[in-house]
């Protein structure tokens, strides 16, 4: 799976950060080197044709995880790839606009029956929106999410776009985790486009 992969890269790239800090020169280039192995190969089999992460390897089907090489820097915003992959889950990945993770009749993940849309991923989307430069479309989605918090102001771990309702874990710890670094995206982006 590419989001497996690209949390390797992330331990990997963060650890040689941390090394060079803690003046470990060699550690860091070794665990850079390693980093930037996983990056290429990410790059050469996770993509497909149209330049899109694909959910794993020898297939195109996509997977909202993949949101996280946004989030997490893997490609910078301004990448194509990065661009085609957030595109492609905002148009084909959803229901209503809120983010499945992905479709179950392309992944056989044991499970029968329809899942919700994913809470998480929403937020996830709204996050990388802002990260490609997309930012009314990021501030329209987070704007719709926030309408559908529970009277309680929470979330649960997925939400049904047909009936409005919450599904899963409630509250779910992680949907709001999601939320506040999609607010955090929006208020960095729009600070950035202040000092332009």
């Amino acid at each position: 799976y590419v989001s497996s992969k690209l949390m390797g890269w992330v331990a990997l790239d963060r650890a040689a950060e941390l090394a060079q800090m803690w003046g470990e020169p060699d550690r860091a280039a070794a665990w850079r080197a390693i980093a930037e192995e996983i990056r290429a190969d990410i790059l050469e089999h996770g993509v497909d044709s149209r330049g899109v992460l694909r959910q794993h390897y020898g297939t195109d089907a996509l997977d909202a995880s993949t949101l996280l090489a946004a989030i997490l820097g893997f490609l910078p915003g301004e990448d194509e790839r990065m661009r085609a992959s957030v595109l492609a889950i905002r148009d084909e990945l959803t229901e209503h606009g809120f983010v499945l993770r992905y479709k179950t009749d392309e992944t056989d993940d044991g499970l029968s029956g329809k899942e919700g849309t994913f809470i998480i991923c929403s937020f996830w989307l709204v996050s990388a929106l802002a990260t490609i430069g997309e930012l009314q479309r990021a501030r329209d989605l987070m704007e719709r999410l926030l309408r559908e918090a529970s009277t309680l102001g929470l979330y649960a771990e997925e939400f049904d776009a047909d009936t409005g309702r919450h599904l899963g874990n409630f509250p779910q710890a992680f949907s709001h985790l999601a939320l506040i670094e999609a607010a955090g995206r929006i208020i960095a982006a729009e600070r950035v486009e202040e000092f332009r």
